[in-house]
């Protein structure tokens, strides 16, 4: 598949997803969401991907919701008057889908169901669902030229893309408040102080450090990447440890007898391990568990 809004790009196991839209600053649209959510879905499943590297083309990331569409600028259907019922009942219902659901939250949901780490290397500015799709994504670089809003207040609506469930599981309660309260526009330093950044990066390297790390996750295990990736965001929003430990004895010998036999026999023999599982034929029969 062609994409009007992405560029979908793979190399040494690393897709390289880039927002193109440049002389829109790669503004958000209704199809640029739709396109998102095909392209981690394909990624998802892809095994010549094993990382994926988020990133903007031109001098923005992505500089929020483009507000020159006609129309309900987020894509909704003002006739309907949905209700909590409706989500619970209706949720995958055209009507529902098309008409209410936020379609940022569409993208995180993507972003969070994928098999494949994601690494968003901001380079420019990332505002609106600009910020909030990089929450769901697993690390987060930016170059000194990005700037990061979570204006949603300032302009009278809510935060959406599911930020409300990951930001203030990245930089706790009171932070993920203060930014959505002020909406202010933070710099690559006050992100990093946050903690919302793993790194501040000249704009130059940006690239090559996010491929520096893809390249190295992209050399394990891609079944005990995905299942690693998956329990850690699940497990960790569940009441118990309990659960995590039922999921993870599942993980643990199912991988032991799997991609962990060539990772062992690598660490005895003091060589390069070669894993050859894929994510179509390898995962553990429990997997999905939360379904």
């Amino acid at each position: 598949m062609t994409y009007n809004t992405l560029d979908y790009t793979v190399k040494d196991f690393i897709l390289t997803l880039t927002l193109n839209r440049p002389e829109q600053l790669n503004a958000f649209t209704v199809e640029m969401a739709e396109e998102l959510v095909h392209a981690f879905d394909r990624a998802s499943a892809d095994n010549e991907v094993r990382t994926i590297v988020v990133t903007g083309s031109g001098r923005a990331f992505c500089a929020g919701m483009d507000l020159s569409v006609d129309g309900n600028v987020f894509g909704l259907n003002e006739q309907l008057r949905p209700t909590m019922e409706d989500m619970e009942t209706k949720l995958e219902q055209d009507d529902i889908v098309n008409g209410v659901r936020d379609t940022g939250g569409r993208v995180t949901l993507a972003i969070y169901r994928c098999t494949k780490p994601v690494i968003a290397a901001i380079n420019g500015a990332a505002v609106g669902i600009g910020a909030t799709m990089t929450c769901a994504m697993d690390i987060r670089l930016a170059s000194e030229h990005a700037r990061i809003g979570f204006v949603f207040n300032k302009i009278g609506i809510v935060p959406e893309a599911c930020s409300s469930w990951f930001l203030p599981r990245i930089v706790g309660i009171s932070q993920a408040l203060e930014w959505a309260y002020s909406g202010d526009i933070l710099k690559p330093d006050e992100a990093l102080a946050g903690r919302f950044l793993k790194a501040v990066v000249p704009a130059e390297q940006l690239l090559d450090e996010a491929y520096r790390i893809a390249a190295k996750i992209s050399s394990h295990s891609p079944v005990a990447i995905a299942l690693t990736r998956q329990m850690m965001y699940r497990n960790a929003a569940q009441p118990d440890p309990m659960t995590a430990h039922k999921v993870d004895s599942l993980a643990m010998f199912y991988t032991s007898i799997g991609s962990g036999k060539e990772g062992v026999a690598s660490f005895l023999e003091k060589r390069q391990a070669n894993y050859i599982d894929t994510i179509d034929k390898d995962m553990p029969d429990f997997y999905p568990w939360w379904e």
